[in-house]
């Protein structure tokens, strides 16, 4: 199944997608799509509902990011190999490991909204995990039992802040509206092999990465297994597993990063697309979310 929510910021309602693309107002079944109807029984009663009996959804709408409640936004650091001799740093040999605030989740077509001061913000696809039961310290071959579906990420970075300021990734990860998410949650049953999925983003309609996830150095399941010896995963819990070459800091001769009115359009396969349009930080027009 493909699940999403879409309406205004903070009023979204629960749609699934059928089998010709067209989305349908899930709202009488379920209030809206949170952790707790990410369970496999949950799950099986709106798989039982035939699409065709949901109202259709008339016109254009804003897709949010298709789980209300997110509890954590994780995210993994160098995980294909080309993209960290692009950023000319060693191969991690564990998984590195970073948080970006809650706050930083939006919608997939929402504005980007550079941070105040900001010259050095860089684009970075990814393939995003979703948690769907409680994971604590699983093994590698259990860990994808705990994956409820995937969805797109693109785990936008301000470089200077991650990379100049001092202390953690975090600052340079976690700034308002730096985290869409969506357009969909796509169920597992539809992602039989999440190692398999081309990628790729443009900025202005110039390509900028292509990949596959079958080059990340950690792959979906290692990654679950890893994170869940250090937190317990939950229901609705987001994972973002990385990025392939291509990112704005790796550019050569010069890098190259994001200017105020500059379009991403960005895609993994089977998970649909994204675009955002970046804009100034301003303190009268607050962002989308």
């Amino acid at each position: 199944m493909k699940l999403a929510r879409f309406g205004n910021p903070s009023a979204e309602k629960p749609g699934l997608v059928d089998d010709q693309g067209r989305l349908r107002d899930l709202s009488n079944v379920i209030a809206d799509l949170t952790p707790a109807n990410l369970s496999r029984s949950a799950l099986q009663k709106i798989a039982a509902i035939a699409p065709s009996t949901l109202p259709l959804v008339a016109g254009e709408t804003r897709f949010g990011a298709p789980i209300a409640g997110v509890g954590k936004f994780i995210a993994i650091g160098l995980n294909y190999a080309d993209h960290a001799a692009e950023a000319n740093l060693p191969l991690p040999s564990e998984p590195i490991v970073f948080q970006k605030a809650i706050t930083s989740l939006s919608g997939p077509n929402d504005d980007v909204v550079l941070p105040k001061g900001s010259t050095k913000s860089d684009w970075e696809v990814e393939l995003g995990i979703v948690i769907g039961t409680r994971a604590s310290y699983v093994e590698r071959a259990d860990a994808l039992a705990h994956v409820v579906g995937y969805c797109i990420v693109n785990d936008v970075s301000e470089r200077e802040y991650q990379m100049e300021r001092g202390g953690t990734w975090d600052k340079g990860k976690g700034c308002d509206t730096f985290g869409p998410v969506g357009p969909w949650l796509v169920t597992t049953d539809e992602i039989t092999d999440p190692q398999a999925l081309d990628v790729w983003l443009d900025v202005n309609g110039q390509r900028m990465q292509v990949g596959n996830t079958r080059t990340m150095i950690f792959d979906c399941a290692e990654v679950v297994s890893y994170v869940s010896r250090f937190m317990t995963l939950m229901p609705g819990d987001i994972i973002a597993t990385g990025t392939p070459p291509g990112v704005g800091m790796g550019k050569k001769p010069t890098a190259i990063y994001l200017k105020p009115g500059d379009v991403m359009t960005l895609g993994i396969e089977g998970l649909g697309t994204q675009r955002q349009q970046t804009r100034e930080w301003s303190p009268a027009v607050g962002p989308r979310s």
